[in-house]
């Protein structure tokens, strides 16, 4: 199973970037896919997660009303929209598959990891 993120750079405090990843080796509409980031110094943390369909999405406080999470199963890419960048969300955001269908939250819950790519927002 590989996932190869893409769509991250250098943007201004209060721009618009959509990460993509593509995932290819699984039957992508079987199972739930996320999105993670790590910030300097900081821990891996949840961003956003979607269910196998589509329809159900959870997100982390820190992002609600800002990013958007969605997928095409046609393709097999997830996306997530990113509205409002702050410098707070500077990170390396990483897409993951899961081990379900339904959304979760925990790391631990999926399986396959993409490489990361790097979404730096200055001030």
């Amino acid at each position: 199973v590989q996932l190869q993120a893409s769509g991250g750079g250098l943007v201004q405090a209060g721009a618009s970037l959509r990460l993509s990843c593509a995932v290819s080796g699984r039957t992508f509409s079987d199972y739930s896919m996320g999105w993670f980031r790590q910030g300097p110094g900081k821990e891996r943390e949840f961003v956003a997660t979607i269910d196998r369909g589509g329809g159900t999405t959870y997100y982390a406080d820190s992002v609600k009303g800002r990013f958007t999470i969605s997928r095409d199963n046609t393709r097999n890419m997830v996306y997530l929209q990113m509205n409002s960048l702050i410098p707070e969300d500077t990170a390396v955001y990483y897409c993951a598959t899961g081990r379900y269908m339904g959304p979760v939250t925990a790391a631990s819950l999926y399986d396959y990891w993409g490489q990361g790519t790097q979404v730096t927002v200055s001030s």
